[in-house]
């Protein structure tokens, strides 16, 4: 269950990027459960009839070879139409997939300099039917580690960068809530001047309370409910299920994530004494603080995030909790 609430913001400025030509990729960031994706479905969902939206989920598929990521770009098109016709006049909303005829499908994946082609062609179809395509990639950083000539990513990236600064046949949107990916391509400038970087972060206090108030929480209820997860839309959702035992159902989220951490921290110890002194070191700076200022991506740091303890924000030097959840559980640990 989610109750999609109060981002006309980001949906205003998501329109205003599309309603330009395609020149930027457009990199959606931010903590994990902060509403990224379903942003971005909400945004498809309300696009004019001049937009043909593509859908590539990578978060459900193990991908452990380029053909593994090739396979889940494209769906089958089965129909008795042309397959830019298809998608022109017969395939409503949201494509989950580029499709392909099924005569084609093996040549189209067979290496990704077909595939790529494929995508370029089908695309300027579209556009010259006067359709303006948008590809939505969601947690991208899945691909980072694959390589075939030579990085998968970079491929990937070049290919995107001509759908959009170089040919301008469709806008580009990735999806990622890993911040270490973000901060790769961040720092080594893979997109300078090729991308906008745009967050999409839990709610504010005031957003929360109003967004409580929606789901029929009151006073103590709601106060209790942001003291816990602050402003994370997926946890004050799921509040709502448990309004009958919600002090008990707070208290136990608050210890489950607790212990969690103190798990990790402890097979950290147990690993690599150093990195863990550092992690410790790193951690007791929210005692007094809810985010530091850093100038550097040390182990410490890495493995924090890494674990989705931590959130950094590579374009502020920002790094803070995944959420209130996190900064209590490591104020209970470290205090």
């Amino acid at each position: 269950m989610f109750m999609f609430y109060d981002r006309e913001k980001e949906l205003a400025l998501l329109r205003t990027f599309v309603e330009s030509e395609p020149n930027t990729i457009f990199f959606i960031y931010g903590p994990i459960n902060s509403g990224k994706t379903t942003l971005l479905m909400e945004f498809s969902r309300r696009l004019s009839e001049d937009f043909v939206p593509f859908y590539i989920n990578l978060r459900w598929h193990a991908i452990s070879s380029p053909s593994d990521f090739l396979n889940i770009l494209f769906s089958i098109h089965r129909g008795k139409k042309d397959v830019v016709k298809a998608i022109v006049e017969d395939l409503p909303g949201i494509i989950h997939g580029i499709p392909v005829p099924k005569a084609l499908l093996r040549e189209v994946i067979g290496n990704h300099e077909n595939a790529f082609s494929y995508i370029i062609e089908t695309l300027k179809k579209i556009r010259k039917s006067g359709k303006i395509p948008i590809l939505i990639l969601d947690e991208l950083q899945k691909v980072e580690d694959l390589k075939i000539n030579g990085p998968l990513l970079y491929e990937l990236f070049n290919l995107l960068v001509g759908l959009t600064k170089e040919l301008h046949l469709a806008h580009v949107f990735t999806i990622t809530s890993d911040s270490l990916f973000i901060e790769k391509v961040y720092s080594e400038a893979m997109l300078h001047g090729r991308a906008e970087f745009f967050l999409v972060d839990d709610f504010d206090e005031d957003t929360a309370r109003e967004f409580l108030e929606e789901l029929g929480f009151k006073g103590e209820e709601i106060e209790l409910v942001i003291r816990h997860f602050g402003g994370k839309p997926s946890y004050l959702t799921l509040a709502s299920l448990h309004k009958d035992n919600l002090e008990e159902w707070c208290r136990g989220e608050l210890d489950t994530r607790e212990n969690w951490i103190k798990f990790k921290l402890n097979d950290l110890k147990r690993e690599n004494g150093i990195i863990y002194r550092e992690v410790m070191r790193i951690l007791k700076s929210f005692m007094d603080s809810e985010f530091i200022k850093i100038e550097d991506v040390s182990p410490g740091i890495r493995w924090l995030v890494k674990q989705n303890i931590l959130f950094l924000d590579p374009k502020k030097g920002i790094l803070r909790p995944q959420g209130r959840l996190e900064l209590l559980a490591i104020r209970r640990i470290v205090g």
